[in-house]
């Protein structure tokens, strides 16, 4: 067969105006470094400070809402445009808050967000704001990620979901009693009572002077 366009079955296609070039697909601004090696966001910013203030308009949206409006509002602009919403429930003093996109349920994210928050509750037991102050990078994380991780759901189940927590906390235990054996074993040897070891042995004519132990322990 000849020529250069596509083929269709056995014949041969003639060729066609020359196509456009084809341009890359769309993709996200990726954060620069400015100086010091710190990652920038969008206009500059460093990273950090967009996630705070993330965080400070979140907290502006959510908490400026009544308690009879529904538990769901689109996103500004600062989280990716329309097509993202924010959804929360408010308990007490705390609120928990999802940022999803438009494919997502919101009556699902809602029962997600119980689940957590039912979760955490029995973790330690009677949750409150110190809770999650002062057990933010090792506990509530973890229990976070048995639910949810990279955007999908993994568990719902909330007994199994603490039964997971619990077994990873006797194995972080267990692993702190190995690591620390070493450094018992040689307060042990510290605190045993020796006999009392004369300092100078006398044997005919020959005087041997025995060094002071207690300075090599």
């Amino acid at each position: 067969m000849g020529g250069d366009g596509p083929t269709c079955g056995a014949g041969t296609a003639a060729p066609g105006p020359p196509r456009p070039p084809r341009l890359p697909p769309p993709s996200l601004p990726s954060p620069s470094r400015g100086e010091g090696g710190r990652e920038r966001g969008d206009g500059g910013a460093p990273a950090e400070e967009v996630q705070q203030q993330i965080i400070r308009e979140t907290f502006h949206l959510v908490l400026k809402r009544d308690d009879h409006i529904c538990n769901f509002l689109e996103c500004g602009s600062l989280f990716g445009g329309s097509d993202y919403k924010l959804i929360y429930r408010h308990y007490a003093t705390l609120y928990f808050v999802f940022c999803v996109d438009s494919s997502e349920s919101e009556l699902g994210i809602l029962d997600l967000i119980q689940v957590f928050v039912e979760t955490l509750d029995k973790c330690f037991e009677n949750v409150c704001e110190l809770d999650l102050i002062f057990h933010m990078d090792k506990q509530v994380h973890h229990i976070l990620q048995e639910v949810v991780i990279g955007g999908m759901v993994l568990e719902t189940n909330m007994n199994e979901i603490v039964a997971q927590v619990e077994a990873q906390s006797k194995l972080e235990k267990a692993e702190g009693g190995l690591s620390a054996a070493p450094s018992r074993a040689v307060s042990a040897v510290k605190n045993i009572n020796l006999p009392e070891i004369p300092r100078n042995i006398n044997i005919g004519d020959i005087n041997i002077k025995v060094p002071n132990l207690s300075q090599f322990m």
